[in-house]
């Protein structure tokens, strides 16, 4: 479709008065995508519509209250993965090898 000055006011005209797209796509004699578009390139917006929902606002969680100090456990030291990187296997002899290894498949059996 073309659209020529009249037909531009009269959509600005129409859009102003609050008639939707679909409305005026049928006065106008063109597709709704049209009229869309039309009003996107002219800059044309509604204003803001109110929430047609309502929704709930519920509080926030309560929070657990915390273990006391006594029956807490130590947290366990953390080791960044550079710091575990850095660090030197530790060589083992041939004996100690073989008692790691027998150790090993007595808990397995």
């Amino acid at each position: 479709m073309g659209w020529d000055t009249k037909d531009v006011a009269l959509l600005k005209r129409l859009w102003s008065a609050g008639q939707s797209a679909g409305q005026i796509a049928v006065r106008l004699g063109c597709s709704r995508n049209a009229v869309c578009g039309m009003l996107t390139r002219l800059g044309l917006k509604r204003g803001h519509k109110p929430p047609t929902a309502r929704p709930k606002i519920r509080p926030p969680p309560k929070l657990r209250p915390a273990l006391s100090a006594a029956s807490a456990r130590p947290a366990a030291k953390k080791v960044s993965r550079i710091a575990a990187e850095r660090q030197q296997p530790k060589e083992f002899s041939k004996q100690q090898l073989y008692a790691i290894l027998a150790e090993a498949v007595r808990n397995t059996g």
